[in-house]
């Protein structure tokens, strides 16, 4: 028998809570529904969910409150935010926080079950791949740590730890744009991409005590790293 996967749902809205309840119970998820950021948070610490689904506004306490609360003693389960909001900014400041996805409203139960599925997949690889080597640096998948020779190590974020982990499977070789947005952001639109140019430059920061190493952009393509 597969094992149920618990996510956590916080959503004010009742009509929209339910409907994605009872979509996720259709396929095997066990789903922990809150109507407030405050419960939402004391349901995560008791019921530990393997996936967040967490609307940006609500009442008591907003979603980005609510991760950034979450992010400050659990920096790897997977967030998916739920968002009216399109401004850019804020979408940025989702992934900048600690979120791994978002979606717009409205959306379908079929894109966000996609995503939740992507989500899980991605955390599964993490926890099953080897350190790697990328220069004098030292790469922990499994852990998001990034440390460079005898230095302290670095904690990535779940996005960047990813991220970086494509760039260097495809080291010395163009890394698709259009392949890895969708694959890491559900979808390759402009919001996607500003938001994977800010994880692309906070990566170059990190890498920059090595430099035999860059990341360099192929306009109209994608990103290369060279080592």
């Amino acid at each position: 028998m597969d094992k149920v996967t618990t996510i956590l749902l916080a959503e004010d809205e009742p009509a929209l809570g339910l409907i994605i309840k009872e979509s996720l119970e259709t396929r095997n998820f066990k789903v922990l529904p809150c109507d407030n950021g405050e419960t939402a948070f004391d349901v995560f610490q008791k019921e530990s969910p393997e996936l967040l689904v967490l609307d940006v506004m609500m009442p008591k306490k907003d979603g980005f409150t609510l991760a950034k609360e979450i992010r400050a003693i659990n920096d790897s389960t997977p967030i998916i935010f739920l968002t009216a909001k399109s401004q850019t900014q804020d979408v940025v400041e989702g992934f900048t926080i600690g979120g791994n996805d978002y979606l717009k409203k409205p959306f379908s139960m079929e894109e966000l079950i996609v995503r939740i599925n992507n989500l899980l997949d991605r955390t599964k690889l993490q926890k099953t791949s080897a350190i790697l080597q990328l220069g004098h640096y030292n790469f922990n998948f499994p852990k998001q740590l990034l440390q460079y020779k005898n230095e302290a190590a670095v904690q990535l974020t779940h996005r960047e730890a990813h991220l970086l982990f494509h760039l260097i499977k495809n080291k010395n070789q163009v890394l698709d744009r259009s392949l890895i947005l969708n694959k890491l952001w559900g979808n390759d639109d402009f919001f996607s991409a500003r938001s994977m140019d800010v994880f692309i430059t906070k990566l170059r920061k990190k890498l920059n005590l090595d430099e035999n190493i860059q990341i360099i952009n192929i306009r109209g393509f994608g990103y290369k790293l060279i080592c």
